[in-house]
């Protein structure tokens, strides 16, 4: 199997359509009300979106370590400098549909003889592990608040369908046997998907998944935390779990709705719950934009300077050939 290489053309059109989106997510802001945006970066001040800021690379920091030690129990050890930047290249695609322009990684990981079938099992894992840990946050507010179980419920049954997918080794085994014939594309794909699910299962062995589950918790529950600092600088006293069930609550519906970055989805369920707990909806919009603009749009800027230096992604090497 060839190389990939995104560069020339390609590498501008990725990044002229995340500029874009950029673009248009600051045009709903300013429509939405600058005023209020801006009244409430004065509330929480630069100490605090700094904070905020701090909080999201502690949560991008926890979920490398995540990622390495998946891509370790898959038997790669990509220096962690070389890791971390094709890392941080993804985000440039969070804002992808359930957030799948994230594996460009294994577009500039197969330079360094890692196999799509590991890289993408990798990304699999990931977006896993981060269900888990928002629907473990979001039940810390099940007993304040009622709305949303049907959510939570609906996160909880995926969970525990893709374990049970992930768990029969045998037949994903005979999936990939049998599919593993020359032709049609149906086969191909069939075969594809069982031996990244086949490579997944060695990411979710026991010790690993409760250590993946850990840093999840703990990566998301930072960002929980940046919400909660926002709210009460903007004068609105709630409690860290209140705080953590609504962010995680909104990431929750985001990641089930397959919006591009959960554009829409997060940001609606989150301002329904701010209002619901008598914020005025002024504040509700803006502590909402402030925190996804400290988050989401926070990754995607580190991601566009990771993917427009990282020299996997421009072809400055030469391309290694990797195992196919």
């Amino acid at each position: 199997m060839s190389a990939v290489r995104l560069s020339g053309w390609r590498l501008r059109a990725v990044m002229l359509s995340i500029i874009v989106a950029v673009a248009l997510y600051l045009g709903v802001v300013l429509w939405a009300g600058a005023d209020e945006v801006w009244r409430a970066l004065k509330l929480v001040g630069a100490g605090g979106v700094l904070l905020a800021l701090g909080l999201s690379l502690v949560n991008y920091s926890l979920r490398f370590t995540r990622w390495q030690l998946y891509l370790r129990t898959l038997g790669h050890a990509v220096p962690t400098r070389a890791s971390l930047h094709i890392y941080v290249a993804g985000f440039a695609l969070t804002t992808t549909p359930g957030k799948a322009g994230e594996a460009l990684r294994g577009v500039l990981l197969k330079r360094r003889r890692v196999p799509y079938p590991d890289s993408f099992a990798a990304f699999v894992s990931e977006r896993l592990s981060d269900l888990i840990a928002v629907v473990l946050l979001s039940m810390l507010g099940l007993t304040l608040v009622t709305q949303g179980t049907w959510l939570i419920a609906a996160g909880a049954a995926f969970i525990l369908a893709a374990l049970v997918v992930l768990s029969w080794r045998r037949p994903l085994a005979w999936l990939q046997r049998i599919s593993d014939r020359p032709g049609r594309r149906l086969w191909r794909s069939l075969h594809h998907i069982a031996t990244i699910l086949l490579q997944a299962r060695r990411c979710h062995r026991p010790a690993l998944l409760a250590a993946a589950t850990a840093l999840s918790v703990i990566a998301w529950s930072a960002e929980a935390l940046a919400f909660w600092w926002i709210l009460n600088a903007m004068g609105f006293e709630v409690s860290f779990a209140f705080a953590a069930f609504v962010f995680a609550l909104a990431m929750l519906a985001g990641a089930l709705s397959f919006l591009p970055g959960g554009l829409g989805g997060t940001e609606a369920v989150m301002v329904g719950l701010l209002l619901w707990a008598d914020m005025p909806p002024a504040d509700a919009i803006a502590a909402t934009m402030l925190i996804r603009f400290t988050t989401l749009w926070f990754a995607v800027i580190l991601g566009l300077i990771a993917l427009a230096t990282n020299p996997e992604a421009r072809g400055h090497e030469r391309p290694v050939q990797p195992h196919a």
